[in-house]
């Protein structure tokens, strides 16, 4: 960009200087022969200052917060989202004739991100969200109202910074073991909370624990469920827990956390927060938003 600039800048060449310019069309007086180079010499020296400016921003923000480098910015959402499927294994019976959402631990991409989800709702910590903003860290939560109840307006500031709020259930209940009125009760009914308080009824559920049956896809398909992301990392605030047998992480990747502090954990969710993208940063991965590939 500054070559480019710089070239555009030294237009004024072309009509003296000795250079040898393009000469003006007969008529043109020579003062009037240039081409208007400032405004695209002007127009690129502002972007790439904006650059800069937002680079040095991460930079700083980073150091603020204590990461060990840089998080990594991910590529713009793709154009065309993939096709999500059931992850082999992880199906129902008749889940695909009955069209019932799909259960799956990753996303299909080559683009080397992974995606952060936090469920519950338990800790409402306000440095974590100024951590979050401050890095640019995209972010799906998945809320149980039990645990939101007491402070619906701090995941309100969440969702004002652009976090999707989705659907973790009324209460937190083992779904297998309720009757399918039962679990349409606990997924409908948080929908209800949802679009009361957030003004939107999601369109992913996660089921507790990861455990459902055909039943509880069933249920929350007629509630207005479209995906049920699981996961296949868990990062806590000492630790990292896998699905896979290489005990690593992957493109496209689903990571769980949850939102707990000193009463669960041995630190914070800004400690947790911090182990999770000294990880992914030094594997090569950037953080994407998990709604952009749906």
């Amino acid at each position: 960009m500054a070559a480019v600039a710089t070239g555009c800048a030294g237009g004024g060449a072309a009509t003296g200087g000795g250079g040898k310019g393009t000469r003006p069309a007969p008529g043109q007086q020579p003062d009037r022969a240039q081409h208007p180079a400032a405004p695209p010499a002007r127009a690129l020296h502002e972007y790439a200052s904006r650059l800069r400016a937002a680079q040095q921003a991460r930079v700083a923000a980073a150091k603020r917060w204590g990461l060990k480098k840089v998080p990594l910015t991910p590529p713009a959402p793709p154009a065309h989202t993939p096709e999500i499927t059931t992850r082999e294994g992880f199906e129902v019976d008749d889940h695909e004739e009955l069209g019932l959402p799909p259960v799956f631990t990753t996303i299909p991409t080559k683009d080397r991100v992974v995606f952060l989800t936090i469920d519950d709702g338990s800790e409402k910590d306000p440095a974590f969200l100024r951590m979050m903003s401050d890095l640019k860290i995209p972010y799906t939560a998945f809320l149980s109202d039990y645990l939101i109840k007491d402070d619906y307006g701090y995941f309100k500031k969440m969702q004002d910074r652009g976090v999707v709020l989705n659907n973790h259930t009324l209460h937190h209940p083992y779904l297998p073991g309720l009757s399918y009125r039962q679990q349409k009760r606990e997924i409908c009914g948080m929908q209800d909370v949802m679009e009361r308080h957030y003004g939107k009824r999601p369109t992913l559920f996660r089921p507790p624990y990861g455990n459902y049956n055909q039943d509880t896809l069933r249920a929350a398909k007629s509630c207005g469920i479209r995906y049920a992301p699981i996961w296949d990392e868990e990062v806590f605030v000492d630790h990292w827990e896998y699905r896979e047998w290489d005990q690593d992480i992957h493109a496209g990747d689903i990571v769980l956390s949850h939102f707990r502090g000193r009463g669960d954990w041995k630190g914070t969710m800004p400690d947790m927060v911090r182990r999770f993208l000294d990880k992914v940063t030094e594997k090569g991965y950037a953080v994407a938003r998990l709604e952009d590939y749906l």
